[in-house]
């Protein structure tokens, strides 16, 4: 029997800490009241007459303001009367000390607002449209500034191509999916990488696409109304639980989320779309060949889903930019955490396994600094004492400023592949030197789409329980056959790598159609085996994402893999690794290697795969060193 003593205590710990939240909520509400004129459920029209609901959060003063927007597909609403809390209030609060109208609003046809909804929330008219109203506001200064993680910051860039007046500045962190196509990095919001699915968004949409058959509100519902009913009905469903680790694993992919109860309208159509597909370049995402005019402070982290489109997207603003004040105020942090993880960065942070130290950054105040900048006026000096780039070095752990990304530094040095024909697992004869291979041994191995190799930590958000991001030990995956692992010898001295890390592979199938994948690895003097960054791609794209070009057997092929990213010490006694295969599942969907559609079929072939290294075929990784 359990101690009721031990039970009672417990009980008692838990109702104290109920309390203190409750208090905790009353605390922020009651200073938003005393501070703030708080206006919620405003229906903000747009042109063609569909209202977005709007929650203002303003400072009871007669001098005018600038505002701080912030556009979103999830629910923010909240109770004035501190029994219900989220973190909008918080947000609120802290724009309203410091000075600023806190706008936040839903996408349309989320929640309260009327129209229906799609990913990114077109038209992008609606952001062009809601800077217009603020700005003709009374108390409104003219000045707008947009900002928000992920899902709130991926529709800032597409908008900011429309060049408003008032879009004085933006704060866009974890922006990935909202990136298309920078250069020859061919994404599409996060749906692809190297022309494989990334399967994050098929969690995603699970839990969010329900709004066909969500409850509407009458039309012409006046804000009375809307405040009353949304004390009675949030509107936020929750979808029933599933194991994402087993509904990713269904097959065909057409009918995932059918078979899961999911809503299937947006999924639908966006699961036959091809890379090249021209409904990508009709919705919200931003695409290399719109010119963004506004001044921007950038928030990438090391094992986000899209750390690299994200970084080539910073330099394609800094370097193309028809503006040259535009191209000046563009600056970028890059910090050593998960998707949206910035601010939980602690005294240790552990990102997965791996400690990567004190990784603290005073966010709050060089955000809100930008922000005094641009939509205040104020001669504050943030130019002069910010760096361009802010950095954190992982394995020396350390924050590090640089002017441009990669820093100027950096000398790419290649590694070459090499082994005896052996480098099937970590137990093999795989190795990755600066000399280059003379002889052809090529290395091969068996790829069946009906056993993938598991994605095992990783870049990755948004997939539920399938998989946990971040560092983690690589050693027991490296026991696989279908894995070659190529390894430097122990480094005599330390060596930092930062920058883009690109790879070169000569490949071989049996297959028309397959997939190479590509991990770079940190191995600990004991054996511990960290993961930095990973890639993919599927070998019908290797000409370009515009066509398919499909294989033939005993053809070698070059492949160029979209870069890896990552800034990280390897110190004395580490090496370094990469680790070849082809699957990464389910961060990655598997090619079932037929040459087909795949998203249709149910049914894969075993591939006979083959990586080559000679001087003929040089399969290479080429690594920015700092010197």
């Amino acid at each position: 029997m359990k101690n009721p003593i031990i039970t009672i205590a417990v009980l008692l710990i838990l109702s104290t800490l109920c309390t203190s939240e409750l208090l905790g909520q009353q605390d922020v509400f009651a200073e938003l009241k005393q501070l703030a004129i708080i206006d919620q459920k405003v229906m903000m029209p747009m042109r063609d007459g569909v209202r977005l609901a709007t929650d203002i959060y303003r400072p009871k003063t007669d001098e005018k303001v600038p505002i701080i927007f912030s556009r979103t597909p999830y629910n923010f609403n909240s109770w004035q009367d501190g029994e219900r809390r989220t973190r909008t209030a918080e947000r609120a609060l802290e724009a309203v000390k410091r000075g600023y109208a806190y706008v936040v609003q839903n996408e349309r046809g989320r929640y309260y607002s009327e129209g229906e909804w799609d990913i990114l929330g077109v038209p992008l008219t609606d952001g062009y449209d809601a800077f217009s109203w603020m700005k003709d506001q009374s108390w409104s200064n003219g000045k707008v500034g947009t900002y928000g993680c992920s899902s709130t910051a991926e529709w800032q860039m597409a908008v900011a191509a429309l060049d408003h007046p008032s879009h004085a500045a933006m704060v866009p962190q974890g922006y990935g999916a909202g990136v298309g196509r920078v250069g020859d990095i061919n994404e599409q919001g996060n749906w692809y990488r190297g022309g494989a699915e990334q399967m994050l968004f098929f969690s995603w949409l699970y839990g969010v696409e329900h709004d066909k058959f969500k409850p509407r509100i009458p039309a012409g519902a006046s804000q009375e109304d809307l405040i009353r009913i949304s004390r009675f009905y949030d509107l936020a469903p929750e979808n029933p639980n599933v194991d994402m680790a087993k509904a990713l694993t269904h097959l065909p992919l057409t009918d995932l989320l059918q078979n899961i109860g999911g809503k299937r309208e947006i999924y639908d159509k966006m699961i036959t779309r091809k890379p090249n597909d021209p409904a990508w370049y009709e919705g919200g995402l931003y695409h290399d060949d719109m010119e963004i005019g506004v001044p921007s402070f950038w928030f990438a982290s090391w094992y986000d889903v899209s750390i690299t489109p994200n970084l080539a997207l910073f330099n394609h603003v800094r370097n193309n930019a028809k503006d040259p004040e535009i191209r000046d105020n563009q600056y970028l942090v890059i910090a050593p955490t998960l998707h949206c993880r910035y601010t939980r960065a602690t005294e240790n942070t552990i990102v997965g396994e791996r400690s990567v130290g004190d990784a603290r950054l005073d966010y709050k105040e060089q955000i809100y600094g930008w922000f005094d900048f641009w939509l205040k006026g104020q001669q504050n000096g943030w130019k002069e004492k910010t760096p361009r780039v802010q950095y954190y070095t992982m394995g020396s752990n350390k924050w590090q400023a640089a002017d441009a990304w990669p820093p100027a530094d950096v000398q790419m040095t290649t590694y070459y592949l090499d082994s005896d024909g052996d480098a099937n697992s970590r137990f093999g004869g795989g190795t990755l030197s600066a000399m280059q291979a003379t002889d052809d041994h090529p290395d091969r191995y068996t790829y069946d789409p009906m056993s993938p190799v598991p994605s095992y930590g990783g870049n990755v958000c948004c997939t539920g329980n399938a998989i946990n991001g971040g560092a983690y030990d690589q050693q027991d995956m490296e026991a696989r056959s279908d894995i070659l692992v190529y390894t430097t010898e122990p480094l005599s001295e330390g060596m930092e790598v930062s920058g883009f890390i690109e790879s070169i592979l000569y490949v071989s199938s049996d297959a028309k159609d397959t997939d190479f994948t590509i991990k770079l690895i940190d191995v600990y003097p004991d054996g511990r085996a960290y993961n930095l960054d990973e890639t993919i791609q599927r070998a019908r794209y290797r000409e370009g994402y515009d066509q398919e070009v499909f294989m033939k057997d005993g053809q070698v092929y070059k492949l160029e893999l979209t870069p890896m990213s990552t800034s990280n010490y390897f110190d004395v006694g580490h090496s370094i690794r990469i680790e070849i295969s082809s699957s990464n599942f389910p961060r990655f969907a598997r090619n079932l290697n037929t040459g087909g559609n795949n998203y249709d079929e149910s049914e894969g072939v075993i591939a006979k795969n083959a990586i080559h290294h000679s001087s003929e075929y040089p399969s290479q990784i080429i690594l920015p060193i700092r010197k």
